[in-house]
């Protein structure tokens, strides 16, 4: 496959960028998306040019750090982290523009690298128990239904890669929000802090620039992990029932 890739570099936060355009030729189906940029860096090299700075770790669909605006969408036409999107999802010939996130919440480090650490912030503010449990507990010391783990399960399994805000019109974390909220708010070691975790945590959200939800659904069709949208509704609800608790 022959491509043409419109880039966005910035050679750092203060600095302006700009879209650039790079020729990369025979390149593979079965590729990643990241390969595809490593080759394009490899080439610069060779031509005593600065390369495109991107993040990445795993390469495995489960860290949450490869976020690239492919064509306009979070992760590119798939589902999918962009580790995981291969080459076959595009055609010869093929225009591909990529871009950082954008968002106030994520503000660009360098090229296609942002700072997400404002999720990190977020977690700190009450995304946690804070228990000391000492040795591990047995396996069914704590008995919890079963429609409560699975649902905990499932929206635990968000990465925190930000798809959900590169989506959203309003630049709102809402989702992964609620992903964090409902995770530990369907678990009983999760009650005793209930309220005043979905306090810390959206206040913190607002604080960090992220706008306000209201319910379009672009993050669900974002979301890699398929965290879905009642935990947007869940975080709401428990947000209510803080507030009317005094806290």
């Amino acid at each position: 496959m022959n491509l043409t890739l419109k880039i966005w570099r910035q050679a750092g936060a203060a600095a302006k960028g700009a879209m650039h355009t790079y020729q990369v030729d025979e390149i593979s189906e079965d590729m990643s998306f990241l390969e595809m940029l490593d080759v394009l860096n490899e080439q610069l090299n060779e031509q005593g040019e600065e390369p495109v700075a991107f993040d990445h770790d795993c390469r495995e669909g489960i860290c949450g750090s490869c976020d690239l605006m492919i064509n306009g969408r979070p992760h590119g036409p798939e589902v999918t982290t962009t580790c995981q999107l291969h080459m076959r999802s595009f055609k010869d010939g093929d225009t591909i523009h990529v871009e950082p996130w954008r968002a106030e919440g994520f503000p660009v480090v360098k090229d296609l690298i942002v700072d997400r650490s404002a999720f990190d912030r977020i977690i700190q503010a009450g995304g946690y128990i804070s228990v000391n449990t000492g040795a591990a507990p047995d396996a069914h010391a704590t008995p919890v239904p079963r429609e409560d783990a699975m649902k905990a399960f499932n929206v635990a399994t968000c990465i925190g890669c930000g798809a959900c805000v590169a989506a959203c019109p309003n630049g709102s974390a809402s989702l992964f929000l609620g992903a964090k909220i409902t995770h530990l708010g369907r678990l009983p070691q999760g009650q005793p802090e209930r309220d005043s975790r979905v306090v810390s945590m959206v206040a913190q959200h607002d604080a960090e620039g992220f706008g306000g939800c209201t319910n379009i659904g672009e993050c669900t069709s974002a979301c890699p992990k398929e965290i879905p949208l009642d935990v947007i509704s869940q975080l709401n609800k428990d947000l209510r029932t803080a507030i009317r608790h005094g806290h």
